[in-house]
C-alpha cells in the first residue's frame, strides 16, 4: 500500500505521541510515485472490487458512513467525485456540510447530520461534516474553547452510537502540506485555465494556517477511536492519494461484510440486574380533586397561563419538548389533549410513537426522534418516546442487552444536546396501580369509540407489569438529571394528572422566558 496514509494513533516518536500538528507543518513522505500505467491497472481492479462490495453491502442491508474532510479542499472534492465515478452512484447518498441554513440553526448542531443518515444498505458520504463544522465555527469565533470541546465530545458520541449500532464509520482526512499548497496557489494564479479551481476557502486555510492546524490536531486526536479511526492522506501525489482513499473504503467494506453476523435479540432475562429503588412505589396515588368545581378552576387557570406562555415562547423563539411515558391506559392521551387545547395549532405538534416503520428500522433508533425536533418557538409532544428502547424493547426482548444498556448513555447525550441548544425538556411518567389499569381496560372494552384502543398486546404487557416496573425504575434512576428530571405524576385520578402536567409545563416555560 502507498505510504500516503498515516493513522493518528501511530504518530509517535520515541514512545511519545508527536501529534498531527508536527505532521501538518512538515508534511509526510510518500515513498513512491505512481506511473500512469500503474495507476490505470490498479484503478481498474479497484473499481470492480468496490462495485462488488457495494452490491453485497446493499443486499446485506449494512450501514456505512464515510466522512471525508481536511485542509485540502480540492482534494476532498476530487475524492468525492472519484467515488461517484468508481462506484454505483445510485447507492451513494452525499451530504455536503456547508454553512448551516436558517432551519438548521434552529436545531442542535448535530441535527443536520443525524437527520441526513442514509438507510442501511447505502453508503452515506459526508463531506466536511462534523469534522470541519466546529473548526470553522471556532475560527469565526462563533464557538469558544469550551463550546468547541463540547461539540467535539458530541461528535465522538455520535460516531460511537453509529458504530455500536453496527455501522462502518470510515474517516478520511485529506492533507496538503503548506509548501505544496503555496506552490499550487502560485502556479494557478499565473495560469488562467486553472484559476477556476481556486476558491476563497483555499486562501482562507492558508491565511489562518497557524490557527487551523492546532484546531485540526485537537479534533483529530479527540475523535480518533478504535471504532472510528482517522486515515490521514497526503494529497501531494494525486494518483497515490486516489488509490489510497479507494483502498481504505474497499478494505472497510470488505471487513464489514466479513464480520457480519445475525444475532438474536436478547431480553432482560439472564442479566444480573442492579437493584434500583422502586421509585414508582413512592408515588402517592391518593392525590385527587375533591370535586368537579375545584378541577375545572385549576384546569382553566393553568390552561390560560399556558396559552399566554406559548405565545411568548413563539415570539422569543423558545422551543420545548414534552415526553409522556407511563402505563397503558394511564391517561397520556387525555393529558396531551388538555395541553393542546390551550395552544394555537401552529405552535405545537403531537408525535405518537408506536412500532417503528420499515424506514425507521433501517436507521439508528434515535434517527426518528431527531427528525421530529421542534423549530424555534414551537413545542413537540411525544406520546411515548426514545425511552421505548429501555422499556418495551428491553422487556419484550426486541433489543439485545448490550443495545438497551448503552442506550442510557446515548439518551443522556441526546438530551444534553437539546438542553445546550436552549430547548425546554420535560419528561412525565403517568403512574396508576394495577387495579385502576384493570378497570380502565374494562371501560375501554365497553365504550364503543374506545374499543380500538385495547387489544391482546395490552393484556400481555399487563401480565409483565413487574418487569416493566423494574425497567421504569432503572430508567428514572439513570436518566433523571438536574436539568431534565423525571416528573412522576399520580394518575389514578385523571383530572389530577392533567392539571399536574399543565402546571409543570407552564412553570417550565415561565422559567425559560
Amino acid at each position: 500500500m502507498v505510504a500516503a496514509v498515516v493513522e493518528s494513533r501511530l504518530l509517535c516518536k520515541r514512545g511519545r505521541r508527536v501529534g498531527l500538528q508536527a505532521l501538518f507543518e512538515s508534511g509526510f513522505r510518500t515513498e513512491q510515485r505512481i506511473s500512469k500505467q500503474q495507476y490505470a491497472r490498479q484503478k481498474d481492479r479497484l473499481r470492480v472490487e468496490l462495485v462488488n462490495a457495494q452490491f453485497d453491502l446493499q443486499q446485506a442491508k449494512l450501514p456505512v458512513v464515510v466522512l471525508i474532510a481536511g485542509d485540502d479542499r480540492r482534494g476532498v472534492n476530487e475524492i468525492v467525485q472519484l467515488l461517484h465515478e468508481w462506484m454505483d452512484a445510485r447507492y451513494l447518498d452525499t451530504r455536503v456540510a456547508q454553512d448551516p441554513t436558517p432551519e438548521e440553526l434552529q436545531h442542535p448542531p448535530l441535527w443536520r447530520f443525524w437527520t441526513a443518515l442514509a438507510p442501511r444498505g447505502r453508503i452515506c458520504l459526508y463531506v466536511g461534516g462534523w469534522a470541519v463544522a466546529p473548526i470553522r465555527s471556532r475560527l469565526a469565533r462563533e464557538l469558544d474553547d469550551e463550546a468547541f470541546e463540547t461539540y467535539v465530545g458530541h461528535a465522538v458520541r455520535f460516531e460511537q452510537a453509529l458504530a455500536a449500532d453496527g455501522a462502518l464509520v470510515l474517516k478520511l482526512w485529506l492533507h496538503l502540506p503548506r509548501k505544496e499548497r503555496k506552490r499550487r496557489l502560485a502556479g494557478e494564479d499565473s495560469d488562467e485555465d486553472a484559476t477556476w479551481q481556486i476558491q476563497d476557502s483555499d486562501d482562507a486555510v492558508l491565511d489562518s494556517w497557524h490557527r487551523w492546524v492546532p484546531l485540526a490536531d485537537r479534533l483529530l486526536e479527540a475523535t480518533d477511536s478504535p471504532m472510528a479511526r482517522w486515515h490521514v492522506i497526503n494529497g501531494t501525489q494525486e494518483r497515490a492519494r486516489n488509490l489510497a482513499a479507494a483502498r481504505i473504503v474497499l478494505t472497510g467494506l470488505q471487513r464489514l461484510l466479513a464480520r457480519r453476523t445475525v444475532r438474536p435479540a436478547g431480553s432482560m432475562r439472564g442479566r444480573r440486574p442492579v437493584q434500583y429503588p422502586n421509585v414508582l412505589a413512592a408515588v402517592d396515588l391518593a392525590m385527587r380533586f375533591s370535586d368537579d368545581g375545584a378541577y375545572a378552576a385549576a384546569r382553566d387557570k393553568h390552561q390560560g397561563a399556558l396559552a399566554r406562555l406559548t405565545r411568548g415562547a413563539r415570539e422569543e423563539g423558545v422551543s420545548s419538548i414534552v415526553v409522556f411515558e407511563g402505563w397503558d391506559a394511564a391517561g397520556k392521551g387525555g393529558a396531551i389533549r388538555r395541553l393542546t387545547r390551550a395552544m394555537e395549532v401552529r405552535d405545537y405538534r403531537v408525535v405518537p410513537v408506536s412500532a417503528p416503520t420499515p424506514e425507521e428500522q433501517a436507521h439508528h433508533y434515535l434517527w426518528r426522534f431527531w427528525r421530529h425536533l421542534p423549530l424555534a418557538g414551537q413545542m413537540t409532544i411525544f406520546d411515548r418516546s426514545w425511552y421505548g428502547r429501555v422499556l418495551v424493547e428491553r422487556v419484550e426482548g426486541l433489543a439485545r442487552v448490550e443495545e438497551w444498556e448503552r442506550a442510557y448513555d446515548e439518551i443522556l447525550d441526546f438530551e444534553s444536546q437539546l438542553l445546550e441548544h436552549g430547548i425546554v425538556l420535560l419528561k412525565f411518567w403517568l403512574h396508576i396501580d394495577a387495579d385502576e389499569q384493570r378497570d380502565r381496560f374494562a371501560a375501554r372494552e365497553n365504550t364503543t369509540y374506545k374499543k380500538y384502543r385495547i387489544g391482546a398486546d395490552d393484556y400481555r404487557n399487563r401480565a409483565r407489569r413487574a418487569d416493566y416496573a423494574v425497567a421504569a425504575s432503572e430508567m428514572v434512576a439513570r436518566t433523571s438529571t438536574k436539568a431534565a428530571p423525571w416528573h412522576l405524576i399520580p394518575a389514578n385520578d385523571k383530572r389530577y394528572a392533567r392539571v399536574a402536567a399543565l402546571r409543570t409545563v407552564s412553570d417550565a416555560l415561565r422559567k425559560a422566558l
